[in-house]
C-alpha cells in the first residue's frame, strides 16, 4: 500500500507536470500563430495604404481590430469596435521593424489584454502607422483542449498507479508464498522448505537464504535433541548406579559394607560431577561469551599442566620449542590441554609425547595465521583411530566401540570441548596420521612481534 500510494502521488505529480508542459507548449504555439495572423492582417492594410486603395472592412475577422494612423497621429480609419476611440497603443515601429506588445485596458474592454502589432506604411514620402490587435489567448488555450489534456493526464496517473500496484503485487506474491509456507512449517513440519519463485531475482535469493537457514535450524534442532537425549542417558547411568547401591544397602543393612558402598557412590558422583561440569563448559562456549586475551607461552603451558598432575602411570616425552606464544584465554586453553592429556593418558599403552613448535603459514592460510602457526601435537601409542572415525570423536557423547567406552572414565565431551575452545581462538583441532597410536594436532594463530 505504501508503494502504491507513493507511485500514485508521483504519477499524479508527473502527469500534472506533463499536462502543464503540454498546455504551455500549446499556448506558445497558439500565441505565435495569433501574432502571425495579426501581423498578416496589419500587413494587408499597410499594403492598401501604400497603394491608396483602402478597402472596407479593414478586418476580416470579428476579433481583429485595426487602426490606420497618419503621420500627424490622426486616426484615418478603424474597425467598428474602435470607432471614435483613441490610438490603441503608444508605441510605433520604424521603417524596417515590426513592433509587438501586449496592451491591457485603454481602448479595449476592462480586464482584457490584446496583442498589438505596429507596422509602417510608406505613402507620399511619409510613414503611416498601422495598428492591428486581437485578444490574447488564455492559458488554457481552449476549453476542449484543456479538458482533453487534463483528462489524459488523469487517465495516465491512474494507469501508472494501477500498473505499479499490479507490478508490486506480482513481485511480492512470492514473498507472501514464502511467509505462508514458513507459517505452515512452524505449525507442522520443520523438514519442509519454502518455494522458489520462477524468476532469478532478489526474492529467489531470499528463498534460498531462508531454506539454508531452515536447514541449519533443523540441523541445530536435531543436534539439540540428540544432545539432550545423550546427556540424559549419560546422567542416568551414574544416578542409576548410586540408586542401586543405596537400595541394596537399605534392603540388607546388616550385610552392607559401608566403606565399599561409599567408595562406589563417590565414584558415580565423581562421574556425575564431571558430566555436569562438561555440560556447563559447553553451555558457556555455545553462548559465545568472549574469553580473556593474554600472551601465553604454549610450551610453558604444557609444562605447567603436566607437572600439576598427579604422578602419571604413563611416561611423558617432550619436544618443546621455546618462545611459541599465542594470544588467548589461559583458563580455556588450560582446559583444552587437560582434555587432550586426559584423552591421551586414557588410551596410551605406555607413552604420551608432546611436541610444540612454530610453523610457517601456507599461502592458503596466511589470512588466518598471519604471524605463523603455533602447533601442538599430543601423541599416544595406543590403539589409534581409523581415518573414517576421526571426526566422530569430536561429536558430543560420541564413542568408538574399541577405544572409547564408559569403563575408561570419559564422558564423551572432552574432545568436542577441546575443539570448540580451539575454534573460539580462531584455530583448529584435528586428528592426523601417525605410524602408531593417535596424533591430535592443535593449530593456533601465533602472536605477532611486540
Amino acid at each position: 500500500m505504501r508503494i502504491t500510494l507513493f507511485t500514485g502521488v508521483v504519477a499524479a505529480l508527473m502527469s500534472a507536470l506533463l499536462a502543464v508542459t503540454v498546455m504551455i507548449a500549446f499556448h506558445r504555439y497558439a500565441t505565435g500563430s495569433l501574432i502571425e495572423e495579426v501581423t498578416a492582417a496589419g500587413g494587408r492594410v499597410a499594403s492598401e495604404v501604400e497603394h491608396r486603395r483602402l478597402e472596407m472592412p479593414l478586418a476580416q475577422h470579428r476579433d481583429r481590430n485595426i487602426q490606420v494612423v497618419d503621420p500627424r497621429g490622426t486616426i484615418v480609419a478603424a474597425t467598428p469596435q474602435l470607432q471614435g476611440k483613441p490610438v490603441m497603443a503608444q508605441f510605433n515601429s520604424d521603417s524596417r521593424n515590426i513592433a509587438t506588445s501586449a496592451v491591457c485596458g485603454g481602448v479595449f474592454p476592462a480586464g482584457e489584454c490584446d496583442i498589438v502589432v505596429a507596422q509602417s506604411a510608406h505613402r507620399d514620402g511619409q510613414d503611416w502607422t498601422i495598428y492591428s490587435a486581437s485578444p490574447t489567448i488564455p492559458p488554457y488555450v481552449d476549453p476542449w483542449l484543456a479538458t482533453t489534456v487534463g483528462g489524459a493526464a488523469l487517465v495516465l496517473a491512474v494507469a501508472i498507479t494501477y500498473l505499479g500496484r499490479r507490478i508490486v503485487a506480482a513481485s511480492l506474491h512470492p514473498v507472501s508464498d514464502i511467509r505462508a509456507e514458513l507459517d505452515r512449517i512452524n505449525e507442522t513440519c520443520p523438514e519442509r522448505r519454502v518455494p522458489f519463485p520462477p524468476s532469478q531475482d532478489e526474492i529467489h535469493d531470499l528463498a534460498d537464504s531462508v531454506n539454508r537457514t531452515l536447514s541449519r535450524l533443523q540441523a541445530a534442532m536435531t543436534q539439540q535433541r540428540q544432545f539432550t537425549s545423550d546427556a540424559s542417558h549419560e546422567l542416568r547411568s551414574p544416578i542409576a548406579a548410586i540408586r542401586a547401591e543405596i537400595e541394596d544397602a537399605l534392603q540388607a543393612p546388616e550385610d552392607t559394607n559401608l566403606p565399599l558402598v561409599c567408595t562406589t557412590v563417590l565414584a558415580s558422583l565423581d562421574r556425575l560431577e564431571s558430566i555436569v561440569d562438561d555440560l556447563l563448559t559447553i553451555a558457556k562456549l555455545d553462548d559465545g561469551r568472549p574469553g580473556g586475551k593474554e600472551p601465553i607461552d604454549l610450551a610453558g603451558l604444557v609444562t605447567e599442566e603436566c607437572e600439576r598432575r598427579p604422578r602419571p602411570d604413563k611416561r611423558f616425552e617432550y619436544t618443546l620449542e621455546p618462545g611459541v606464544v599465542v594470544i588467548g584465554d589461559r583458563a580455556r586453553l588450560t582446559r583444552l590441554l587437560a582434555n587432550l592429556i586426559d584423552n591421551a593418558e586414557r588410551h596410551a599403552a605406555s607413552t604420551v609425547s608432546f611436541h610444540v613448535w612454530h610453523a610457517a603459514s601456507s599461502r592458503r592460510d596466511v589470512h588466518r595465521f598471519p604471524n605463523g602457526i603455533a602447533r601442538l601435537e599430543v601423541i599416544d601409542n595406543g590403539p589409534g583411530i581409523d581415518p573414517d572415525k576421526r571426526e566422530l570423536v569430536f561429536q558430543r557423547f560420541a564413542r568408538l566401540d574399541t577405544a572409547r567406552d564408559r569403563t575408561a572414565g570419559g564422558t564423551g565431551l572432552g574432545l568436542p570441548i577441546a575443539r570448540q575452545i580451539a575454534e573460539a581462538h580462531r584455530g583448529s583441532l584435528q586428528i592426523e596420521d601417525h605410524p602408531s597410536g593417535t596424533r591430535v594436532v592443535l593449530c593456533l594463530p601465533a602472536a605477532g612481534p611486540n
